[in-house]
């Protein structure tokens, strides 16, 4: 039977594709799984070792998945649109060299366990209303610490964008378009006040949804650079994580079971908020930006809840250098809702719409 080759985007993993595969003295062509052209080829084979692993962290289960569906959900593994579940299985059988193994059942494996989800939980309860300052839940901050490492961004794009509503009496220049003085600095996301971060959307249509216009208003967009600098990437903690990067099954095992930790951590940042809310709401995700700078990174990046852009936490405002403001008409402003299914009780919160803002360019 002809030889056949694999490619880093039948798995569309970052670590396989920046760092195994370069050191498996790959050749270049295209792919026979994923149908990739032009891309780095290997031998399945060849990534036996770090499957094996992977693999061990699931036991045979009469109840379970199969191996791929558990790498498709856990890791997002094989998430090319031409790997569904049938081609990833031809692959993966390849890779392990049993092509009975992937037709098996299984789960993960009960010898790992993580508190770190349930300690967040009753962290952030008590942050929120009984102490500030001095807590008495403890979670492990040097397990998040690890964890935070493993979830470091890919290298940002220069340009970002920050907005703000234009009024006829006022025309922001750039020199205002920045992070406000500590004294006018009122809470954020990442935030508290009077400690101020300098918000960024991935596009002038992010930055102006963030503000939540009103049709017919006009936004003034300032673009600026930033230098590459370290941050968190809470978008897709799933898809952020590679579990390649380590070397141990029992390391892999325990970091599968804090997944649904940082995914927790993700949602702090994405949660919709309402106004009147924001000062209580917002004090778990400060608290996680806090420690985020504490261990040594710039900002931390995270997915609007307003639109389908990313936004940017700048801890260091001086470290962006702006450059122009161009106006922006606000020309649509969609919600989207949900019915609730059950009555809230009194002074239970209702599920938030979403709001989107669109643009279709700048003011002539």
């Amino acid at each position: 039977m002809a030889r056949r080759f694999c490619c880093p985007e039948c798995f569309d993993d970052r670590f396989l594709r920046d760092q195994i595969f370069p050191s498996l003295d790959s050749s270049h062509g295209t792919c026979d799984f994923c149908g990739t052209s032009d891309t780095q080829l290997v031998e399945p084979s060849k990534l036996t070792n770090f499957f094996e692993l992977l693999a061990n962290v699931y036991e045979p289960s009469m109840d379970g998945k199969s191996l791929v569906e558990w790498m498709k959900d856990d890791w997002q593994l094989f998430s090319h649109p031409r790997m569904d579940i049938a081609n990833a299985k031809e692959l993966l059988g390849e890779i392990l060299d049993n092509g009975e193994i992937v037709r098996d059942s299984f789960a993960p494996s009960a010898s790992y366990d993580s508190e770190g989800l349930a300690q967040w939980d009753k962290l952030r309860n008590e942050m929120m209303y009984t102490n500030r300052w001095f807590l008495d839940v403890v979670i492990d901050l040097d397990r998040l610490r690890q964890l935070l490492d493993m979830l470091l961004a890919p290298t940002l794009p220069p340009t970002w964008y920050r907005s703000r509503i234009y009024t006829e009496d006022e025309f922001f220049p750039i020199e205002k378009m920045g992070a406000p003085p500590n004294r006018r600095s009122s809470h954020g996301r990442a935030n508290p006040a009077g400690i101020p971060y300098l918000y960024l959307g991935s596009h002038p249509d992010t930055a102006v949804s963030e503000i939540r216009p009103h049709t017919g208003e006009i936004a003034c967009v300032a673009d600026f650079t930033i230098p590459e600098i370290k941050a968190v990437d809470l978008r897709n903690p799933r898809k952020s994580v590679s579990p390649f990067i380590l070397s141990d099954a029992s390391e892999i095992g325990q970091l599968r079971a804090d997944l649904p930790f940082l995914e927790r951590l993700g949602e702090e940042l994405t949660r919709p908020v309402q106004p009147a809310g924001a000062a209580i709401d917002y004090i778990p995700s400060q608290y996680l930006c806090e420690f985020i700078k504490k261990c040594g990174f710039d900002g931390v990046v995270y997915r609007s809840s307003v639109s389908d852009g990313i936004n940017l936490a700048l801890f260091d405002p001086t470290q962006a250098v702006g450059r122009s403001v161009t106006l922006y008409n606000v020309t649509k402003v969609s919600v989207e809702v949900a019915a609730v299914q059950v009555a809230p009780a009194p002074g239970q919160r209702l599920p938030a719409g979403r709001i989107a803002a669109t643009d279709t360019g700048p003011v002539p």
